[in-house]
């Protein structure tokens, strides 16, 4: 009975000193910052409730920074109070290369892991990215965009001049319009982040008639998806087709009553969870020098790009993606 009663006891052992050990590592004093435009929107809501979940999971200590609206300026300001309390790691949206670039080449030069999300800044010293192959998205929808035009009309955007997850987007919606000459793009409107100067602009745009009639309508970023289309909406415009970005409520339920043609849906939520684990890797287990280019690094410890995929929603899948978004605290994507 006692040789049993070890064996028994050494069985235990084994399987609570894995517990023991992951307890042990992580602590309620290390804290980690998301940081982002628009943070009260559903987009970034559900990229923080996938923050969250993974700090749940490991015992840490996470906040979100950021402006409500579209700032880029607050942005860098929000990210610099984060580094000034020395944090355990930062995951950002760019929202401006150019002004968050030198931030965050001082962020990892002081020691603190920063990751990219949803928007990257290649450039910088940042030490990955985790998020959507924009420019796949954008050729996703300009598949979408030349199938439903039948290869032929006039084609506008609605996007946030600077912000380089949206140049490529749009990048990939030209790549895949180039193949019909009969599509033309008739302008590229810099919406500055305002929903509303979008769907101001749209009426303008509905008001066009014979060749300069505008054929489809395009929307790059997110919040303007559901203003554009409830314009659609109070136009009754018929004959205009309008393909949005992003899956929250609002966006979705005019996919599914036939205002807006589809929308491309990306995982706001899935970045969040994965950026915290990437970050509390990185601190658990340190690179040095944090602060190099390992694009050319053949044993890199880091990936160029975690891609976080995308799909596209329409009226045949729509009705699921609404359950699972309804059904999620956040809206996750």
């Amino acid at each position: 009975m006692n040789i049993m009663t070890k064996r028994i006891g050494c069985v235990l052992l084994m399987g609570v000193l894995p517990l023991l050990v992951a307890c042990q590592r992580h602590s309620k004093s290390e804290r980690f910052y998301l940081v982002a435009n628009a943070v009260k929107h559903p987009y970034w809501q559900s990229a923080w409730a996938g923050f969250s979940h993974a700090a749940d999971e490991y015992g840490v200590t996470v906040d979100m920074r950021g402006p409500d609206g579209f700032d880029p300026q607050a942005e860098v300001t929000e990210f610099r109070a984060a580094v000034a309390l020395q944090p355990s790691g930062i995951l950002v949206q760019v929202g401006n290369e150019a002004l968050m670039r030198p931030e965050i080449d001082s962020a990892v030069a002081a020691g603190i892991p920063v990751i990219t999300i949803d928007s990257d800044a290649p450039a910088s010293h940042r030490l990955y990215f985790i998020g959507t192959n924009n420019l796949q998205a954008g050729r996703l929808g300009g598949a979408r965009v030349a199938a439903q035009l039948k290869g032929k009309g006039n084609v506008v955007f609605f996007t946030v001049a600077g912000q380089p997850n949206l140049e490529e987007r749009l990048k990939g919606y030209k790549d895949a319009l180039a193949a019909y000459p009969e599509i033309k793009v008739v302008d590229v409107f810099d919406m500055k982040g305002d929903s509303g100067l979008a769907m101001d602009q749209t009426e303008q745009y509905l008001a066009k008639t014979g060749a300069a009639k505008i054929d489809a309508v395009v929307c790059l970023e997110s919040t303007s998806g559901k203003d554009v289309g409830e314009a659609f909406k109070r136009d009754n415009a018929k004959g205009t087709l309008l393909v949005a970005m992003d899956a929250d409520e609002a966006t979705l339920n005019l996919v599914k009553d036939g205002t807006i043609d589809s929308t491309i849906a990306q995982k706001p939520y899935t970045m969040g969870l994965l950026g915290l684990k990437a970050l509390d890797d990185v601190y658990h287990y340190p690179v040095k020098p944090l602060a190099q280019d390992y694009a050319l690094e053949q044993y890199a410890p880091f990936p160029a790009f975690v891609d976080t995929g995308v799909m596209l929603v329409d009226k045949s899948n729509v009705d699921t993606i609404l359950k699972n978004v309804s059904g999620t605290a956040g809206g996750s994507q």
